[in-house]
């Protein structure tokens, strides 16, 4: 038989049917693992609790945060964006056909399966925060609620994912109950900052946003304007925490923060000449100085 009787629309009729695990392993984009990873590091710094006794609960909560919870959010926005990713990033798992079929959907599902488990696992407020988490990814991605096709709804979601439910698992898994009200505060106030973050992480998707009528901030308002409402909400983020840090009777570490806030300052003066072009460049400097400045205010604020 023929190659072109093997051959349809859709593909080659020889791909195996299966998902290799390097597919798998890129469809859950470890990369992407660090930001909540840390939060919930800073969780845990933040709770004041001893952490030699625990390090086995501590590893699956890391886990917990990364590779599963994670992981889910980044399967599910991959198989509801396959349309999206077929223009701007046609190589990713899916539209290139290394993960096939219905994989995709199905990794989804029994990712987010194994996250409450583990969840489940690791006590009450923590099974809250992991199934909030779950709520927000499915919801980001998936019609018909689709958070992400409005840039300011969907970033908030994503910066709550990211930083603040990690960080109060972090905190309540070590505490075994509801974490410290100063805790709350900064993880609400990373989460916010986080959405410029996410902001300047839509800007390699610009094509396919506005193609697809997904409303991002750099789709919807340009790139100038996002770009520079992505440094105001960082900014303004880190500046309400360094000023809270001063009124916690705690200006030494209020300090560290305006610092590393500072020097993002003249990072973000670069990053305004030609965002699209440095916002991965300011993704790998000045949102380091930002994550650095979580952990500061982590150590600030323990009891």
């Amino acid at each position: 038989m023929s190659d072109q009787h093997l051959a349809t629309p859709t593909g080659d009729l020889r791909r195996p049917t299966l998902p290799d695990p390097v597919s798998v392993l890129t469809l859950l984009k470890p990369i992407t693992w660090f930001a909540p990873m840390w939060a919930f590091g800073c969780g845990i710094v933040s709770s004041g609790m001893t952490l030699q006794p625990r390090w086995p609960v501590i590893v699956a909560g890391v886990v917990l945060a990364g590779p599963m919870m994670c992981g889910t959010s980044q399967a599910v926005n991959d198989w509801f964006d396959r349309h999206v990713d077929a223009i701007n990033e046609p190589g990713r798992p899916i539209p290139s056909g290394r993960i096939p079929g219905q994989w995709g959907l199905l990794i989804a599902i029994a990712w987010t399966v194994l996250s409450v488990v583990l969840a489940v696992t690791l006590g009450p407020w923590v099974s809250v925060a992991a199934a909030a988490g779950m709520v927000l990814a499915w919801a980001y991605s998936a019609p018909p609620v689709r958070l992400k096709r409005d840039g300011w709804i969907g970033n908030l979601a994503v910066g709550i994912s990211y930083e603040g439910l990690p960080w109060f698992a972090g905190a309540a898994l070590m505490l075994g109950a509801f974490p410290q009200p100063h805790v709350i505060v900064a993880a609400l106030i990373y989460s916010l900052g986080a959405h410029g973050i996410m902001t300047l992480n839509d800007f390699k998707s610009i094509e396919g946003d506005r193609r697809t009528g997904v409303a991002s901030l750099p789709a919807r308002l340009g790139e100038a304007n996002a770009c520079r409402i992505a440094c105001l909400v960082m900014t303004l983020s880190q500046l309400a925490m360094s000023a809270l840090l001063g009124v916690w009777g705690l200006p030494i570490y209020g300090a560290a923060v305006a610092g590393l806030l500072l020097v993002q300052l003249l990072l973000m003066l670069r990053l305004l000449e030609a965002p699209r072009l440095r916002a991965p460049w300011y993704n790998g400097t000045g949102t380091t100085l930002y994550v650095i400045g979580m952990l500061v205010t982590a150590f600030a604020i323990r009891p």
